[in-house]
C-alpha cells in the first residue's frame, strides 16, 4: 500500500492530503504548530512526505515566503528525524505533469484533478449523498493534492 502525505506549507496555516494507493483518503488544513505535531505524530514513517518547496523567479518577495521556508525546514526535519523520507516539490514540477506547460494555472491543474478523478466536477467531488473522491477538498487544499498526485505519477514507492 502506497502512502504519500503532501503539505502545501503556508506562513501560518498549512493545507494537506493523505494519498493512498492514488485516491485521496483525507485532507484539511491546520495552523502549522499543529501540522508540525501531525509529521511528528501521526504521518508514519514508511511513508512519503511530499512538500511545495519555494522557488525563486528573480522577484523580490516578503517576509511571509521567508516564513514559509522555515517552515517547510521544520516540517522536513521532522520527519526525517522519525526516518520519514521526504521529497520536495517545486510548483513547475507539478504544473509540468498535470498540464504539460508551465504556463498552467492553478485552475488548469484543477480542471487537469477533476478530470484524473472524474471525468468531470460531478463524478469527481460528488454530492454530500453520494460523495466522489474529492468530496470536501478545498482551497489550499487542491494544491496540496496536485503535489500528492505529481509525486504518485512520477515514483514508484
Amino acid at each position: 500500500m502506497t502512502i504519500i502525505y503532501a503539505i502545501d506549507p503556508g506562513n501560518i496555516e498549512s493545507a494537506w492530503v493523505t494519498l493512498r494507493d492514488g485516491i485521496p483518503v483525507d485532507h484539511g488544513k491546520v495552523e502549522n504548530d499543529e501540522m508540525l505535531s501531525t509529521v511528528r505524530t501521526a504521518f508514519v514513517p514508511g511513508n512519503l512526505l511530499a512538500i511545495e518547496m519555494i522557488a525563486s523567479y528573480g522577484m523580490p518577495v516578503g517576509r511571509e515566503v521567508f516564513d514559509t521556508c522555515l517552515w517547510i525546514g521544520r516540517f522536513q526535519e521532522a520527519f526525517i528525524a522519525r526516518g520519514g523520507a521526504v521529497e520536495l516539490v517545486y510548483r513547475k514540477d507539478v504544473k509540468l505533469f498535470h498540464c504539460g506547460s508551465l504556463r498552467a494555472s492553478d485552475a488548469n491543474i484543477r480542471a487537469a484533478l477533476l478530470d484524473r478523478f472524474g471525468p468531470g466536477r460531478v463524478r469527481a467531488v460528488g454530492t454530500k449523498g453520494s460523495p466522489g473522491p474529492l468530496y470536501g477538498i478545498v482551497s489550499d487544499q487542491w494544491s496540496a493534492l496536485a503535489i500528492a498526485t505529481t509525486i504518485d505519477g512520477r515514483i514508484d514507492l
